[in-house]
């Protein structure tokens, strides 16, 4: 299965965070899951590395698609102007732009998001949940 990832879900995966839950470390180290990341969390951990939100991440941005593509083994997924023509057009209120970016490639690539941002429902997202066990 293709899997879209949440930002945070990045930046708990690169920092080994106790705040994966097991499950969701389970899928996404699942060699039969491509997980893509959002060319739009790489500009998100950029930005947040720069204004010095995310000090414990300084050294995984330092050369992050390196770290995301060959360390996590993950895709980066570009941006498509489709997509960010439907990020800019939801009429929902949500206004953090990297969610409006993930949720608008998820719908348009017609991907399943990890995510623990129930925020993201409010677009129309298919959100990835634990299942059963």
């Amino acid at each position: 299965m293709r899997i879209l990832i949440d930002t945070h879900y990045v930046l708990w995966a690169a920092l080994n965070s106790k705040r994966m839950e097991p499950w969701a470390r389970r899928l996404i180290a699942s060699l039969d899951n491509e997980i893509l990341v959002s060319a739009a969390s790489i500009y998100e951990i950029s930005l947040k590395v720069r204004l010095g939100k995310l000090p414990e991440a300084v050294e995984f941005e330092s050369d992050l698609i390196v770290h995301i593509e060959n360390g996590l083994g993950y895709t980066v997924l570009p941006l498509e102007p489709e997509s960010m023509l439907r990020a800019a057009r939801f009429e929902q209120s949500h206004a953090d732009p990297f969610d409006r970016m993930i949720a608008a490639q998820a719908i348009q690539n017609n991907l399943p998001v990890l995510t623990a941002d129930e925020k993201l429902d409010a677009f129309g997202v298919r959100r990835v949940k634990k299942t059963g066990r």
